[in-house]
């Protein structure tokens, strides 16, 4: 995770939750789809808590990670509840996990596609965790906007994504793909700044005013895979 996907969501933290349309969904769902209810619960990537408002149940524990302390700031308090700002890419995150009991549940909504080695994650994951319940964005989303600009995504592909997945964990995939509509193109790229879904990419004015000229679509495109499953025996 850089420097600047960081400040990407802190500068607009205080707006978040008025632009992140698609994480409400997906993490209203990530809950919904629980057919149990863990005690001792993990969440990498809290953001300014769309998992943790829809958690209804009773917890012993719950120990919520981001690396951004205005979001950080604005999630939601509880007796039992640790916050803690730390990059899920950096020594002092696995410091600050690895002497932890083990957890009922890890959870993640909308966040592990920005690691920079998401196996590693993943790896020590399955030694503090036997299940796994998580949706991250796929290099999908934006998809004719990255067409249309000659750029590459950011965030990681379905096959990457997977391939650090199915070496720990058991899992079921789904995709899914969403689209959200809009009244007008500045409406539509002032989402995509404040969302901070395009993380790092940024592109010069010359390429950025074409797009928004050449861009067609009244829509922007999301494509999120949800992922599930058991620690491997």
């Amino acid at each position: 995770m850089t420097n600047s996907v960081n400040h990407q969501f802190s500068r607009w933290a205080n707006d978040y939750d008025r632009y992140n349309i698609i994480q409400q969904i997906v993490s209203k769902a990530l809950i919904r789809e629980l057919n149990f209810q863990p005690k001792r619960i993990l969440e990498l990537g809290c953001g300014s808590g769309q998992v943790f408002k829809n958690i209804k149940f009773n917890f012993d524990y719950y120990k919520a990670i981001d690396f951004s302390y205005e979001m950080c700031n604005i999630h939601p308090k509880n007796k039992n509840l640790e916050i803690y700002c730390l990059d899920f890419d950096s020594d002092a995150f696995y410091n600050n996990i690895k002497n932890d009991q083990k957890y009922d549940i890890v959870l993640s909504s909308s966040a592990l596609q920005w690691s920079k080695d998401l196996k590693k994650i993943i790896k020590i994951l399955s030694t503090k965790t036997d299940y796994i319940s998580m949706v991250l964005f796929t290099s999908n989303t934006f998809k004719t906007i990255f067409e249309l600009s000659n750029s590459i995504s950011p965030i990681l592909t379905v096959k990457e994504i997977k391939d650090s997945f199915d070496q720990y964990f058991d899992i079921s995939y789904e995709i899914v793909n969403y689209k959200v509509q809009f009244s007008n193109k500045k409406e539509l790229f002032n989402y995509i700044k404040k969302s901070g879904v395009s993380g790092e990419n940024k592109l010069s004015f010359k390429n950025a005013k074409n797009l928004y000229k050449n861009y067609k679509l009244d829509y922007l495109e999301f494509e999120v895979i949800f992922i599930k499953g058991n620690t491997k025996l």
